[in-house]
């Protein structure tokens, strides 16, 4: 019998959003779902009723209702949702407009602001007129280079007011990189600024903004925000002009919300592009509402009163996530630099003093503090502080338990796992059910996930693929430039027809209904024929203190596979005989011995997506002799050429 690590009381059932959803629930449809496995199983079996009561509950504004909730469910890809209703994705974010905080903002560097949402509106009023007078029109693309500033935000809502479609990059990224995404979109608009910070230190990206600028011939308008200087020399950036002068001068200007259709695109999302070209994920305005607030209200127990945070850029979509926090008419924190600086206590010291109620951050930030040996709740007042969401990257049992232990006994771990791909959670949690290590409470609601394993039967307790057997309202509508839907189709439905196969690797637990994730399905080892998680080796080795980091492939060897194991050694340590014997004897012991790898090697750096997720992919190309086809996917590509620089010894 496994014991949770946290119980939700009573009293925190009796407030929470759900609860009030299931009632709604139940008075509507005459139903008595009491327990969220009753109300999971209802939202999959009745997936039309479903989605018009999380319409209902989340009040989605509407100048026009809509004529069904779906079409035709069987039809997987191109199922239409919401036919006949008319909204527009902005006027929800912005539909309280009082003197409540809508954003705060804080820099590494002590940066700070706050705005109300009245003047959130109004700002938003005056950008979306600026943009209105350059010709911008429903469909046009804006795009953003830009650090995560309250700058940002605002464009983004100003463009999708007028009913133009939203797309984004961080400026810790490159500039081929950028035009990778951005270029292909073919936007009428650019907003960027002139730097970013990072560990105390200011980087210009002007002229990366130039290049970025001078590359995308549709741009009609470039929009420089200044941030880490003033009034920086916009010469020569074609067709520059600084924020401030853009923005129209009005006061008390009404924002004319563009009333489109249900599925009008919304946002351009790209995927990790680790594989290729980055695809273009277009995504519909009324399916990524619905879903993000279904996500916030129901999973997440957003509450007006509440200070959200998650630890993003915008080149993440949880950032996109986060601004829909609006809609519920929280306060959002927006923090722009790294999360470490000046040292691992700063987003605790950011916790206690802005009394956020909900700290969103990734796996791998969790892992660093653990292995640094961070005791927040030590030295920070987290009072305020009563849920942790987790996503990125599968967060290990012993991470689960390091933070009921270090940071705060009585908080909701809420580990959430979905994707770019759907702008949202495919598992989740609710605030209702316990906290078990290693395990995502469940399958978001209203999603038809299953496990299957590899002759496409659905198995509980044993590991298989995550795919989701019905369609759901924020999947992309399309892929750009994907006329026939082929990219599309192959990209989600090629190994099961009809259904979303989503290339995770997990276990779906009978007893508690929860969920653990073993990784990238395209990453899984295979020695032996024996199927084994890269997570299965990250997790044992997160508790050794001497291995900063790690990074598990399958080489082709010999007829079969081998593992290889490339590890970052924490400082001053060396890779002794004694410490491969000890790895070893860790995976062998606490995993099995087919974890075992045949090699263990020192790695410099491990490269990352610029979402920070490990790259299993492109080192497993390089040691297979494959070439790596997009190397400005990562954050760190130059530490492939480690990797390539070691490929002769690992074919002898």
């Amino acid at each position: 019998m496994k014991t949770p690590l946290w119980t939700p009381s009573e009293e925190c059932k009796r407030q929470a959003n759900l609860t009030r959803f299931i009632g709604l629930v139940n008075r509507k449809y005459g139903l008595g779902i009491d327990s969220y496995a009753d109300l999971h199983r209802w939202s999959v079996e009745r997936i039309a009723d479903f989605w018009a009561a999380v319409w209902e509950f989340a009040g989605i504004k509407a100048s026009q209702g809509y004529a069904e909730v779906v079409d035709d469910l069987g039809r997987f890809p191109g199922a239409r949702w919401f036919s006949g209703a008319r909204l527009n994705f902005a006027e929800n974010l912005l539909r309280y407009r009082d003197e409540r905080t809508a954003l705060v903002f804080r820099g590494e560097t002590q940066k700070s602001a706050r705005m109300t949402y009245a003047e959130l509106y109004e700002a938003v009023a005056r950008l979306a007129q600026s943009l209105r007078e350059v010709g911008l029109a429903p469909g046009d693309r804006v795009a953003a280079y830009m650090p995560n500033l309250m700058e940002t935000a605002i464009a983004m809502l100003a463009a999708t007011s007028l009913g133009a479609v939203w797309s984004s990059c961080a400026t810790d990224i490159g500039a081929p990189a950028a035009l990778e995404r951005l270029g292909q979109i073919e936007p009428k608009v650019l907003f960027t600024a002139n730097g970013y910070f990072h560990k105390g230190k200011a980087f210009d990206t002007l002229a990366n903004a130039a290049t970025i600028a001078r590359s995308i011939p549709s741009l009609q308008r470039v929009v420089v925000v200044s941030y880490t200087d003033e009034r920086p020399d916009l010469s020569h950036i074609p067709l520059a002009v600084h924020y401030e002068d853009f923005i129209a001068r009005g006061k008390n200007l009404a924002i004319p919300f563009e009333q489109l259709p249900f599925d009008h695109p919304v946002y351009i999302m790209f995927s990790s592009g680790t594989t290729g070209k980055p695809k273009c994920l277009v995504q519909g305005a009324g399916g990524v509402l619905i879903n993000h607030l279904k996500e916030l209200l129901l999973h997440t127990d957003l509450k007006r009163d509440d200070t959200i945070m998650y630890i993003t850029s915008c080149s993440w979509m949880m950032w996109n996530w986060l601004l829909s926090s609006l809609g519920v008419g929280a306060t959002i924190v927006l923090y722009d630099g790294n999360p470490n600086y000046p040292d691992a206590g700063a987003m605790w010291k950011m916790i206690q003093d802005e009394r956020i109620t909900i700290f969103g951050c990734s796996a791998s930030y969790i892992n660093f503090l653990k292995s640094q040996g961070v005791r927040p709740c030590q030295h920070y007042d987290l009072a305020s502080l009563r849920e942790i969401s987790q996503t990125g990257s599968p967060l290990s049992a012993e991470g689960f338990e390091y933070v009921y232990r270090e940071v705060k006994p009585d908080l909701h771990l809420n580990s959430i796992s979905g994707g770019t791909d759907i702008n949202g959670c495919f598992a989740a949690g609710s605030p209702t059910l316990p906290v078990y290590a290693g395990e995502l409470q469940g399958p978001a609601l209203g999603m038809k996930v299953k496990a299957y394993d590899e002759q496409g039967k659905p198995v509980l307790d044993q590991q298989g693929e995550l795919v989701c057997e019905a369609p759901a309202p924020s999947m992309p509508l399309y892929f750009w430039n994907d006329p026939d839907g082929e990219k599309y189709k192959s990209a989600y439905f090629q190994f099961y027809p009809n259904v979303w196969r989503h290339g995770d690797y997990i276990v779906i637990h009978s007893d508690t209904g929860g969920i653990t994730f073993y990784g990238r399905s395209d990453a899984v080892l295979k020695p032996s024929g024996v199927r084994i998680g890269t997570a299965e080796i990250y997790n044992q080795l997160e508790q050794m203190e001497e291995i900063a980091d790690s990074l598990a492939v399958g080489q082709n060897w010999k007829g079969d596979q081998r593992i290889i194991l490339f590890v970052k050694l924490a400082a001053g340590v060396r890779l002794t005989d004694a410490l491969k014997d000890k790895i070893k004897k860790t995976l062998r012991e606490k995993a099995s011995p087919r974890h075992v790898p045949a090699l263990i090697l020192e790695a410099p750096e491990i490269p990352y997506t610029l979402n920070m997720k490990k790259v299993e992919s492109a080192v497993t190309n390089i040691i297979n002799g494959k070439a790596v086809v997009n190397r400005e996917a990562l954050i760190n590509p130059g530490c492939l050429d480690y990797y390539q620089s070691i490929l002769p010894q690992l074919q002898v």
